[in-house]
Order: C-alpha cells, then sequence, then structure tokens
C-alpha cells in the first residue's frame, strides 16, 4: 500500500521578473513545454529534447540563504521538471531583450558577428553568453568557449559565434601574429592587393556596439529572497496527472520520504533520469527533490552518529547489493582524503569528441608505492563503459602487489586486465575490439604518468620515460578559435546606398537573437487544433497482418488514429508511400498517425497501437546485400572518354581498390514542423511549414487528397536549417498530415521529435566505390575505371539524381585521359537517403582524392605533387564534354599552397613526427572542382512578384526559400540595387505558392542565382515604366515618382521570371552541358592524432573559395565555414550506427555527435577569390554547398598523420582509410603492440551490435 499523499501546494516562481504561481504542477511537465505553451513565451526552441544541443538554454537563479548570494546557472529547459523551480527565477530570451524594449549587447553582437544564419539555435547561444556574462562580466576567451560547450549549431560553423562572445572580453582579440604585430596573411607588403582589387577583413563594425553594463541587469525578485530566509520551511507536495513531486524541508524528513517510498528516485539536476523517462519508458510514482537542504551541501563532519560509512571501492562502484545503499539511505556526505607522497591518482577517458559526449571508455586509476621505491603497495584500475556498470580490475590489481613499475610489469598487467575484463563481440554499444584496445592504450598512458612522477620525485633512482613518448601523457587542450576571413573590398566609386558586394547582416539576425523570429512550432496555438504523433514500423521488411487501435482510441485525448485507409486520394504517389499498407519496407515508415488534444496524448497512444508482421525475405540492408540480389531502384548511368582497356595495357602500374563512405543525418535544429489548416469551403488546404521546396508539398498533398493543386497553399518564412533534408521529405510528411486534417476536419499540428526525425526522414547516401587505376611511375593516371554504388533506402526519392551528380562530378579536378565512370543506386529496406549538401559530391569525390593518395604512396611521391600533376591546366572538356576553363582553380590551389605556408608546415610536421611516437602531424590539401545547378534546363527556372506601394515601400516575393543562408537579405539587396532606393524601404514577408506558383528547389547552391534574376527582371520592368517620370523630374524623390506613376495610372506591380540556365545531359550519348559554371577552391588542413585513443585535433584550416564576384561577402563566408564544418563532421566524428535488421539506433544528439565548438580548427582563414562569371547576377556564384567537400582536406591530413605512424612501425604504405576517420578507424589503423594483444572473435560466430551499411 502506497501511504496516501495529501492535495497539491502552490509551485511559486518568476520568469521574467513576473511571478508565476501553478496550482496545478504537473511533475511530468518540463520547462520547456511550460515557457513554450502555457506561458507562450517561444523564444526558447525545442530541438532534440534531451538535454543534448543547448536550443532550450534558459537562465536559472536561486538566491542561497547560507552564503547570502545569488547564484546564476544555464540550464537546458526540456529537462527541467517545473517542480523543481520552487522559489527559482528563470530568465529567457525574451526576458534579455527584444526589439519592442530594447535588445541587449549579448543579442546585439551575436547579430552583428553574423554568428546566426538560420537562428534556430540562437537563443540558446545568447543564453549561454548571458549567464556566463552575470557571473563574470569580463570573461576570458576560454569561459566563452566553455560557456558553448553545450550549444549545437549546424549552420555557421560556431567561428563567427565565439568572434561575438569575445568582443566581451578585455583583452585583444585580433590575432596579431602571436604578438610580433604583423597579420600572418600579409607575406609581404601589399601583396593584399591583386589584380582583382584590395582585399578587405572587416565583416562588421565593432564602434556600432552598445557598452554591456551590469549594473543594468534585472534584480533578483525580492520576494524570492524572503521566501528563502524564511526559517519555518514545510514540505511540499505536487500532485500529477500520474505521478507525485515531493520536496522534503529538512534531512529528516528526506529520511522518512526515503523510508516510505523506498523506490522513490532522488532528483536533483534530472540529467540522469529525465533523458531514462523520456526515451527509455522509466516511470516512478513519487519523486523525492532535496535540494537546498543545507546538510547536503557542506561536508564538515565524519562518522556521525546514525551514519554509516561505505568506502567508494569496487563493490560499491560495481553496485553489488552487499556494498550499495540501502533503500531508505541516502549519502550525505563524501570524504576524499589527500594523496600522500607516493600515491598517484589519475582519470583517463576517450570520448567521440571533445565536449558534450559520453565516454567510449573511461577509467580512474591509483597506484601507492612503498615509500621511497617503485615497488607497487596497494594498485586500483576502475572502468567505465566496458559492461553494464563500473568495472573494477580487482584480480590483476591484486597480482601485481609487490611487483616493480617496469615494463615487464606493464605487459602482464595488459595481458591480465584483458582476460579479467571480457567484453563479449556482440556488446551494446558495438566497437568492441576498439574498447579492449582502449583498455590497455589507457592503462599505458596511467603506467607513462606514474613513471614520469616518480622521475620527477627522485630522477636518481627512477629513469624518465623515453623523450618521444612525453606527448602520449598529455590530452588535446581545448583552445579558444580564431581566424580572419578575406574577401574583396566593394569598388569606392560604388554609390554609398548601394548595398550589392557590402557585407551586409542577415536581415531576420536581430529576430533570431531576441527569440522573435517566428518558426512553425512558434505560431499561436488555433481553435481545436490536434496534434499529430507517428505510429512507425518496427521491421524492416515484412506483411502487416493486423492492425489493432482499439487500445489507443480509448485513451484520453484521443480523437482518431489514420492509416492508409484514410487517403481519399493516392497513397503512393510517385512511388512514394504516404502510409504504409499491406506491407512494411523499412523501420521507421510511416504506418498511421494517432491526433490528440495534446502531443503527450497523442505519443502515449501511438504507443499503444499494436501492430502484427510477418516477416518477408529478404531483408536487405547494405550494400554488399543490395549487390548479391541485384536490388536496385534505377538503371545504370555512365561517362566514358578514350579507351580504358586499351590504356591499362601501357601503364607502369595498375591498382585497385575500394572505398566506403557512410551516410550523414541532416540535424537541422528545427525538426520537420507542418501545421495544417483545413478550410470551410471548397477543400482548401493551407499548410505552413518548413521545406524547401514548396510546390513539391502542394503537388504531394493534393495527390493524396484527391484536390486540384490550386486549394492547397504552402506557406513559408523560415525554417531552422535544412540542408537537403528539406527539399522531398516534407512533401510526404506534408501529405499524413494533410490526410489527417481531412479526416478529422481539425487543425493539425505535426512537428516531429528528434528521434522520429532522425528515423524518419533519413540523410545523406552511403556509398561504396570501387576503382582501378592505372598510371605511370612518374605518377601520371592514365587511366581510371570507377563503380559508384549508394544505398538509396526504400523508394526513389532523390536517389537518381544523387547517382547522376556523383557519376558527372567524378573527375574533380583531375584530366585522366581514359576515364570511365559508373553509377547506380541499391534498392534496400532503409528509410530513402535523400539529397544532402554536395548532393553525392561530397561521398563521390572522396574517392577521387583516396585513389590519388594510394598513386602517390605507391609511386613515392607527395600526395599534393600527383594531384596537382593531374590537375586540369587549360581550357578543357569535361569527360561529358562540356568545356570549361580552370583558371581559377590553378590560381586557388597555388594561393592556398603559398599563403598557408604548406611546404614550411609539412617540413615543421615531419620534424614533429620524428620527435614523437604516440602523437602524429598530419597534413593535407584538396582541391575542387564543383559545379552548381540541374543537369535539366526547367529546374532552373524562377518567378519573382515586386509590389511598390504608394508610401514607396516594396514588397518583394519570390519562389526561394529562406534556409538560414539568406537568400532573403540578398534578394533585398538586388531590389535596392535596381531601384536604386535603401534596403529599409524593401520587404520580403514570405514563400508562397498563392503569390508565386510553380517555384523550384531551393537547393543546388542555385537560390541566388536564379531568384535573385528573376527579382532583378521585375525590378527591371517597374524601372523602365517608371524611367519617362523620372526623366521628367530628375532631382525628384521616389516618393514622388510612385505617387506621379499611380496618378499616371502606371501598374506598380510586376512579375518577374528567369528562364533558367540551359543545361542538358544526354545519357545515351554520355555527354552534354550538364552545369552552368564552375565554383573552384582549394583547403589545406593540418591535424594532430593521439595514437593511442585515436583522438585528433585540428590545428589549422585554410580555404580559398573562388566567389567571383561575392553580392554579400559575410553571407558567403558564412555559407563557406559552416559547409567546411558540416562537412569535417561527416568526414571525422558524425557515425550512424545501424543494426543488422536495419533499426537505426543514432537517434539523438547523445548517440549522433556532430561537431562542437571545440572540434572547429583552433585557427581558421578563409579567403574568397576574385573571378569572373558574367552568366550570373553580378557575376557572382552560388556558394552554398562547395565547402562541405573541402572537409575532406581533414580526413586526409588525418590520413596523413596515421600513414607516418604505420611507417614508423614498420607497417604496408598503402592501406584504406575510409569516412568517417572515427576514433575507432583512427586507433586500428594505427596498429601496435596493444592491438595485437587484444583478443579476436571469429565473424562467423556472433552478430555483430552494428553494421556498415556503405
Amino acid at each position: 500500500m502506497m501511504p496516501s499523499l495529501p492535495h497539491s501546494d502552490e509551485l511559486i516562481f518568476f520568469v521574467n521578473g513576473r511571478k508565476v504561481i501553478e496550482r496545478n504542477a504537473d511533475p511530468e511537465v518540463n520547462l520547456l513545454f511550460y515557457v513554450r505553451k502555457r506561458l507562450r513565451l517561444t523564444g526558447t526552441k525545442y530541438s532534440c529534447g534531451g538535454g543534448g544541443c543547448g536550443a532550450c538554454t534558459v537562465m536559472v537563479s536561486r538566491y542561497n540563504s547560507m552564503t547570502k548570494t545569488i547564484h546564476h546557472y544555464p540550464a537546458t529547459a526540456c529537462l527541467v521538471p517545473i517542480c523543481s523551480l520552487y522559489g527559482a527565477a528563470v530568465t529567457t530570451v525574451e526576458g534579455v531583450g527584444s526589439i519592442k524594449t530594447r535588445i541587449h549587447p549579448v543579442q546585439e553582437r551575436l547579430a552583428k558577428c553574423h554568428g546566426t544564419q538560420c537562428g534556430f539555435c540562437s537563443p540558446g547561444m545568447v543564453m549561454s553568453i548571458y549567464t556566463l556574462l552575470r557571473n563574470h562580466p569580463e570573461p576570458t576567451p576560454e569561459q566563452i568557449t566553455k560557456a558553448l560547450g553545450g550549444n549545437l549549431c549546424r549552420c555557421t560553423g560556431y567561428r563567427p559565434i565565439v568572434e561575438s562572445g569575445k568582443t566581451f572580453c578585455v583583452e585583444s582579440t585580433v590575432c596579431e601574429l602571436k604578438g610580433s604585430g604583423k597579420c600572418c596573411m600579409d607575406q609581404e607588403d601589399g601583396s593584399l592587393v591583386s589584380r582583382w582589387g584590395k582585399m578587405c577583413t572587416k565583416l562588421y563594425d565593432e564602434d556600432e556596439f552598445q557598452p554591456l553594463d551590469p549594473s543594468q541587469e534585472p534584480i533578483f525578485p525580492p520576494e524570492l529572497i524572503r521566501m528563502a530566509k524564511d526559517p519555518n520551511k514545510r514540505r511540499l507536495t505536487f500532485q500529477g496527472e500520474r505521478t507525485t513531486w515531493i520536496t522534503p524541508a529538512t534531512l529528516n524528513d528526506l529520511l522518512e520520504l526515503k523510508a516510505n517510498f523506498p523506490k522513490a528516485p532522488l532528483v536533483m539536476g534530472n540529467t540522469e533520469l529525465g533523458p531514462s523517462i523520456k526515451f527509455k519508458n522509466e516511470s516512478h510514482p513519487v519523486f523525492i527533490f532535496p535540494l537546498g537542504l543545507p546538510e547536503l551541501h557542506f561536508v564538515n563532519t565524519t562518522g556521525d552518529e546514525g551514519q554509516q560509512q561505505i568506502p567508494l571501492n569496487g563493490p560499491f562502484l560495481e553496485r553489488s547489493p552487499e556494498a550499495d545503499l540501502k533503500s531508505e539511505e541516502i549519502v550525505s556526505s563524501v570524504y576524499i582524503p589527500y594523496s600522500t607522497q607516493w600515491h598517484f591518482v589519475f582519470g583517463l577517458r576517450m570520448a567521440q569528441r571533445q565536449e558534450n559526449a559520453f565516454a567510449i571508455v573511461n577509467a580512474g586509476m591509483s597506484v601507492k608505492f612503498e615509500d621511497g621505491t617503485n615497488t607497487i603497495k596497494k594498485l586500483q584500475m576502475f572502468y567505465g563503459s566496458v559492461g553494464p556498470t563500473t568495472v573494477s580490475a580487482s584480480q590483476t590489481c591484486k597480482q601485481l602487489i609487490g611487483r616493480q613499475w617496469d615494463d615487464q610489469m606493464l605487459s602482464d598487467a595488459c595481458r591480465w586486465v584483458l582476460d579479467e575484463i571480457y567484453i563479449p563481440p556482440a556488446a551494446e554499444g558495438g566497437m568492441v575490439e576498439y574498447r579492449r584496445t582502449l583498455i590497455i592504450s589507457l592503462l599505458f598512458k596511467f603506467y607513462l604518468k606514474v613513471r614520469r612522477g616518480l622521475n620527477q620525485m627522485d630522477p636518481q633512482k627512477f629513469p624518465d620515460i623515453p623523450e618521444k613518448f612525453m606527448s602520449a601523457l598529455e590530452d588535446f587542450p581545448i583552445e579558444t578559435p580564431q581566424g580572419i576571413q578575406m574577401f574583396q573590398c566593394v569598388d569606392p566609386h560604388q554609390p554609398p546606398q548601394d548595398p550589392v558586394g557590402h557585407p551586409v547582416m542577415h536581415q531576420s539576425a536581430i529576430k533570431h537573437t531576441t527569440g522573435e523570429a517566428v518558426y512553425i512550432d512558434d505560431m499561436p496555438c488555433i481553435d481545436q487544433e490536434l496534434f499529430l504523433a507517428p505510429i512507425t514500423s518496427t521491421r524492416a521488411h515484412a506483411k502487416i497482418i493486423s492492425i489493432d487501435i482499439s487500445e489507443a482510441l480509448a485513451l484520453p485525448g484521443v480523437v482518431d488514429v489514420i492509416t492508409a485507409e484514410d487517403v481519399p486520394g493516392d497513397n503512393n504517389y510517385q512511388r512514394e508511400i504516404f502510409y504504409a499498407q499491406n506491407e512494411v519496407i523499412c523501420v521507421g515508415q510511416i504506418v498511421g498517425t494517432v491526433a490528440a488534444d495534446t502531443y503527450a496524448h497523442a505519443r502515449e497512444a501511438a504507443k499503444k497501437v499494436k501492430i502484427a508482421y510477418e516477416d518477408i525475405e529478404p531483408r536487405i540492408i547494405t550494400i554488399e546485400q543490395a549487390l548479391e540480389h541485384n536490388s536496385f531502384l534505377f538503371d545504370e548511368k555512365k561517362i566514358e572518354q578514350g579507351n580504358v582497356e586499351q590504356a591499362f595495357k601501357y601503364v607502369d602500374q595498375i591498382i585497385e581498390g575500394e572505398v566506403h563512405v557512410e551516410g550523414q543525418e541532416h540535424f537541422y535544429m528545427e525538426t520537420s514542423s507542418i501545421l495544417a489548416l483545413p478550410k470551410e469551403e471548397d477543400k482548401e488546404m493551407v499548410l505552413h511549414l518548413g521545406t524547401q521546396y514548396p510546390t513539391r508539398v502542394q503537388e504531394y498533398v493534393a495527390a493524396a487528397l484527391n484536390v486540384p493543386r490550386n486549394r492547397i497553399a504552402c506557406r513559408m518564412k523560415r525554417t531552422g536549417g535544412a540542408f537537403g533534408g528539406k527539399v522531398a521529405k516534407p512533401a510526404v510528411l506534408g501529405a499524413v498530415s494533410a490526410v489527417a486534417a481531412n479526416k478529422t476536419g481539425r487543425p493539425i499540428r505535426f512537428i516531429l521529435e528528434r528521434g522520429d526525425d532522425m528515423l524518419i526522414t533519413a540523410g545523406r547516401h552511403p556509398l561504396l566505390g570501387k576503382y582501378k587505376i592505372g598510371f605511370m611511375n612518374n605518377g601520371v593516371i592514365k587511366a581510371a575505371d570507377v563503380k559508384y554504388y549508394v544505398n538509396g533506402g526504400c523508394t526513389p526519392d532523390e536517389s537518381e539524381m544523387v547517382v547522376e551528380f556523383i557519376v558527372l562530378k567524378s573527375e574533380n579536378a583531375h584530366y585522366i585521359p581514359n576515364f570511365r565512370c559508373r553509377g547506380r543506386a541499391c534498392k534496400t529496406n532503409l528509410p530513402s537517403n535523400t539529397a544532402f549538401r554536395g548532393f553525392g559530391f561530397p561521398q563521390g569525390t572522396v574517392v577521387v582524392e583516396a585513389y590519388i593518395t594510394a598513386v602517390a604512396s605507391q609511386c613515392n611521391l607527395p600526395p599534393e605533387e600527383v594531384k596537382e600533376i593531374n590537375m586540369y591546366k587549360r581550357i578543357s572538356k569535361t569527360a561529358f564534354k562540356q568545356t570549361f576553363n580552370p583558371e581559377p582553380l590553378r590560381r586557388c590551389w597555388k594561393e592556398c599552397l603559398e599563403k598557408s605556408s604548406f611546404y614550411t608546415r609539412k617540413l615543421a610536421a615531419e620534424e614533429f613526427n620524428k620527435k614523437n611516437y604516440w602523437k602524429k602531424r598530419g597534413l593535407a590539401i584538396v582541391p575542387m572542382k564543383f559545379c552548381i545547378g540541374i543537369p535539366t534546363a526547367y529546374y532552373n527556372q524562377a518567378a519573382a512578384l515586386v509590389h511598390i506601394y504608394l508610401d514607396g515601400s516594396v514588397l518583394v516575393t519570390h519562389g526561394g526559400c529562406e534556409l538560414g543562408q539568406g537568400l532573403y537579405t540578398k534578394m533585398i539587396q538586388v531590389a535596392s540595387h535596381e531601384l536604386n532606393i535603401p534596403q529599409s524601404y524593401i520587404h520580403l514577408s514570405e514563400t508562397s505558392t498563392v503569390t508565386v506558383p510553380n517555384g523550384v528547389f531551393t537547393s543546388g547552391s542555385m537560390g541566388t542565382d536564379i531568384n535573385g534574376k528573376a527579382v532583378q527582371n521585375a525590378c527591371q520592368t517597374l524601372m523602365a515604366r517608371l524611367h519617362p517620370i523620372i526623366r521628367k523630374n530628375p532631382k525628384g524623390k521616389w516618393e514622388d515618382w510612385i505617387a506621379k506613376a499611380f496618378e499616371e495610372s502606371i501598374s506598380l506591380s510586376a512579375t518577374g521570371y528567369f528562364k533558367g540556365y540551359q543545361t542538358n545531359m544526354d545519357w545515351e550519348k554520355g555527354e552534354g552541358n550538364a552545369y552552368p559554371y564552375y565554383v573552384y577552391g582549394a583547403a589545406c588542413s593540418e591535424v594532430e592524432v593521439d595514437c593511442l585513443t585515436g583522438a585528433h585535433k585540428l590545428l589549422r584550416t585554410d580555404i580559398f573559395m573562388d566567389a567571383a564576384f561575392s553580392i554579400n561577402p559575410t553571407l558567403d563566408i558564412g555559407q563557406v565555414e559552416g559547409a567546411f564544418i558540416q562537412g569535417m563532421g561527416f568526414y571525422t566524428i558524425e557515425e550512424l550506427k545501424y543494426s543488422s535488421e536495419g533499426v537505426l539506433y543514432s537517434r539523438s544528439p547523445d548517440d549522433y555527435k556532430i561537431p562542437t565548438v571545440t572540434e572547429i580548427p583552433e585557427e581558421f582563414y578563409v579567403t574568397l577569390v576574385r573571378s569572373q562569371n558574367p552568366i550570373a547576377i553580378y557575376s557572382s556564384k552560388g556558394l552554398g554547398e562547395a565547402g562541405m567537400f573541402l572537409g575532406s582536406s581533414v580526413l586526409f591530413a588525418i590520413y596523413d598523420a596515421v600513414a607516418a605512424a604505420r611507417r614508423e612501425r614498420g607497417l604496408t604504405k598503402t592501406f584504406v582509410l575510409s569516412s568517417p576517420a572515427t576514433p575507432e578507424t583512427i586507433r586500428m589503423t594505427c596498429v601496435d603492440q596493444f592491438t595485437d594483444m587484444i583478443p579476436r572473435d571469429d565473424p562467423s560466430t556472433f552478430t555483430p551490435w552494428s553494421i556498415r551499411v556503405s
């Protein structure tokens, strides 16, 4: 029997200075839901729901009555139960500043330093920096970097965000090369003035920033201080729908509660319990929250009456029952003794990335020696993440007592600890051989640290570790990144109000940083609206036997369950299936949806729908399995030049190999979000959603509902990142929600949770590349035969076009006279992969650079030399017969080599590698020939609509979508230039199928190219109409001309149209004019690798990007940097894990690691190189995707470092480093005595936890 509980108390806390009294506080409600849905403060964003991304960061402030101080700390609102906030003051981004009142310096600087693109992570960034400034008004750069460690951003690449924070630091943040006062980009005086004009490096003006005045911050509510000081505190109880929350008033009260509710968890930060409840379906009827009990804060007693002491030893850490706490006990203090003279203690860990990541393996080790000797008296070794609990290597430790601390001891210790701590081959989490290696690699690091310590105590008696081993002792430090961005200065003769070519701030930047930019789920709730939760398949390939929805329908708040039979029109449109019918073809396929009055109710009901399946063979998950079963989505695509077979007969050497490139999750910060509003009449429906292709959504919804397209309106103002993931997927999800809105007759809000989004919408195509290359001993490649296979998933989606792009772009920057490339998309039982920034190029071109690196290795030549030998030199034709001029490519390559001091640094790295055995440095430079647009001409068209109102203000609409790339900003610049009026006169509201019909997708780097031409065309039409009026009154004002035009009945509205670049491709002949122009570039990166753990640190990157003429350098540099960091993540730490049954494990930021602020280069230099591109608007180039592939310079730098380690260890020269080069891949490729020591399992005896799908 549970003791009966009293009624609920009132929950009192403050939000942004206003008192909140909640009489029905539910312990299951978190602060994020409460501020967004109850208080309607939508600046705080939902992005992952598990505390892993920082988008929902708020500041929580409390008064401590013991120390009489106010403490401010950042918290992720999605993990803060509202019941924990009694007596606290919460500040959200709205409380920091707003456009309506005044914006705060943090918000202003983040916007003006261009630290925001899509803007979805910006409120969280603001709150992290703001909280830091409340505690440290003059922070150090290190504090800024640390404060941002828990905030993810997928757009900017972090550099400008850190820079905006660094403007609050006291010391100068400008890199005057390590104090010499010289700029490291000046090779010699005057080199910055090239024949293309002067180069600039200032993207914003610091003089504009308002100063930070800490005295102006809001005060802590005095009422909360009085409440905290109240001596008569009593127990608080909050009774929810299903759970009870109790806050004890005293320690005795807490002990009594523990006795009454022995199973009730103690909640403090809720970072462990919160995710378990949310994602693992854990449930608890009672929570106890002992925050604020003074006895649990200060440690000044040991061994009081009624207290028992538990040693923090193996049995306790392994949770063995006899050593654990009893259910009624709590830990009141922890006593940590100081270590004595001959006692060494170290903690070691290795994770997928430096910050904000669970350990792959961690360890705590302690050794005590007999005084004055190196004889082991006591040894303890604990390991984490190698079993269900912490594991102690107690047997090994026992056997080693009395031994000397020497190499023989180490070798026995490694053998014994591997025997004692066994990780089964199919263990959860995978990486088994890597984790086994880490067990002894970390032990070796401990061994070295202790030897070093002994030597420092008595250098005579204890020899030091070898000089070459020294660097193994230190982990990579977290440095504050710095860099320089260079771009062409604006022509001094340009009129001052013409914004083209200026680094103009993103038009929504201030709204992003104040949280006032409205995204789909920020739109106010609509009367009668329902929330939708998906029911997804749990099998990869199976027949649906039955669907039982009775239990779901019986739950409170549930209105309906929608399945395939509710689709009035096409349920299978263009081979894309909206609701699974009769069979499922992947895990994560939508089988049905639940519509309910709250999302929580919909989600609960979705779990209760029972589906019976019968598996169907074959189940195809990987590319290899697809090849075995001959399972393809489309026919092969092929291009060929020269005579490949013949050429192979006349070369010095031939190599063959294969490269695996795994997929990538988009991880846009705003998950797929849709609001579907059915209208009362004519079967009309309006959809508000985040998409790159409103026309396709309109098409699919119309097909699903069986109505003409003119009844469906799709409206799109902005979305929180897209990267290709919102081209095709929103059309299917839009149809799914429209069917639900149609069936229920009520508005539907469909906001995917992060886990569902990652599962359902998939991402970049995994790729397998197979090559055969014929070359001469001097490095000249004569013949190449390359085959590409991509894992397309279960439906066509964009796979055919991705394969076409891979094949067409498969030469990259290299001319190979006899060249054949074939590509094919495999049909598998995985969710369909889709468009992703770079569209196949980042996967396919890795294979090219890999075989060139392999050729270099075979010829004993440096890779950069072989790249240069084979690079296009003069006006040439591609393998598909398109003519181009590689001059800007050569220039980017040459400048990159020179300005990055490549050769000097390469020598320095070789020197470093000679002196360090366990750490290695590597450098790589990659060239790029990328093309924008689509080989089908009609996909390059665009339209615009420009209205001039009688007050002279202008409204611009076009078919492009604002995804954070700044398309709207550039369109305002175009209109301002063409109409010759200030930008402040021009407004862009949204993109809609109602105003501009039949718009093509905003992708392929051509948003500005095509929409800019359409806006330009409309403006020129209007100016032609105004020309007679201006001619009569040349000195008049714009407003006068407009008034006059109206009086003369001249139309002040015009449509603009751009027919599109006339591209074409004939696959029968294998030739065509496939792309309008090329974007060239080069990037050089330098890394340092820890051969013992597989960790790597990116030291420096230089990027030279051919931008032709940049319409807005700050937006273009933002795109280049953001794409580079996204690419770097793709090639290094971002790893999708699938089971052999086709289940995606990586469904949250806990399991899927995108780069954080600690992964970006310590030094980051970006230069926009001038060239000419008369075909495009203002001679600009589309730079949205090009930077992505340049991230592979990091992959090849890692390859270079690993190759150095392997050479020193006497291993084969040529080896394959597939992508991503995760810590596991790096460590296991740096073969040494430790990797040789671990036990290996016969692959035929077990099924691994996760498999490679490429």
